[in-house]
């Protein structure tokens, strides 16, 4: 691996480690808090585009040396888009197929991107899903293909998996902490599989201790993909509340409206998630004064399109 001259014999050679982070890109026109300076890490760099590469390449590792995926196995993944990708991507790479379960809410982009990637897709409707992004009725499918078809396929299972949690300490915790000397005094991170907020603040809190752990959540009946209200968070076995300084409820229209800012006025093409974060990390900033804090940017704008037309004057359909 050649990091410092970018020259790889493969993609696998580019995943996030601390030796090769993403970058932190630090918010200026729109945070006027001098003193609680705001840098984004930014995870559409990674490889496929989002903060879900460390999660499935960990996952994916995990199953190849349990000698899961021997025999022409594959993988059956529920996924509101950014894991699948990830799973589907680097599964393909090494010869293995992916079947995503993907709720009929997600939106088209990431629909066409989980095909590209090469998964093959089951589209379940919306009444199965009641909840934004992904609902019960896409993760119970995963788990009957799982177990009627254990000989055909084996379920990652992204919501309890430890190594979801395990990818952040190993890779994100370690990149933030170097990248920020030990400087910072604040995390913020949304809420999904909560496998960042876990691993990163696990990570974190044997660093220092003092460091806050702030997550943001969308009002009920939100429409952002991947992201999860406190009440929906039933699925994950993963979310560790003990970690969890503030969880702040933001009007889910704030994750748009903000992305909008994020890419007008810092240049930096966020997506919803994103945007729901700096909200987050602006209101703490005006509450606390001083600190140096870190966002988790999830992924890019350019997956959300469909999502973001109603919020953009003049391209309504």
């Amino acid at each position: 691996m050649e990091h410092q001259t970018r020259v790889y014999e493969n993609v696998f050679e580019m995943m996030p480690s601390e030796e090769n982070p993403t970058p932190l890109v630090r918010i200026n026109r729109l945070n006027v808090h001098a003193e609680f300076p705001l840098y984004a890490k930014l995870e559409w760099m990674n490889p496929f585009g989002s903060v879900k590469d460390r999660a499935a390449w960990e996952l994916l590792r995990d199953l190849e040396e349990r000698g899961k995926l021997n025999n022409g196995r594959g993988l059956v993944e529920p996924t509101s888009g950014n894991t699948g990708i990830s799973l589907a991507a680097l599964a393909r790479a090494r010869g293995h197929r992916l079947l995503a379960i993907v709720p009929n809410k997600v939106p088209h982009e990431k629909k066409v991107l989980l095909k590209i990637a090469g998964a093959d897709l089951e589209i379940v409707s919306d009444e199965l899903c009641p909840a934004p992004g992904l609902g019960d009725g896409s993760i119970n499918l995963a788990k009957t293909y799982a177990k009627a078809q254990s000989h055909k396929y084996v379920m990652p299972n992204q919501y309890e998996n430890e190594n979801n949690v395990e990818a952040h300490i190993k890779t994100t915790g370690p990149e933030i902490w170097k990248q920020t000397k030990g400087r910072i005094t604040h995390l913020f991170t949304s809420l999904g599989t909560c496998g960042t907020v876990t691993g990163v603040g696990r990570f974190l809190r044997t660093k220092n201790p003092k460091i806050r752990i702030v997550a943001v959540q969308p009002t009920e009946g939100h429409d952002v993909p991947g992201l999860r209200n406190v009440s929906q968070l039933e699925v994950s076995k993963l979310f560790d509340p003990s970690l969890v300084d503030d969880i702040l409820e933001l009007d889910f229209n704030l994750a748009y409206t903000r992305a909008l800012d994020l890419c007008q006025n810092e240049g930096l093409l966020a997506g919803p998630s994103s945007g729901l974060i700096l909200e987050g990390a602006l209101q703490i900033a005006a509450r606390d004064q001083r600190g140096f804090g870190v966002m988790i940017f999830p992924d890019n704008i350019f997956k959300y399109t469909s999502n973001m037309i109603k919020h953009i004057p003049g391209l309504e359909p």
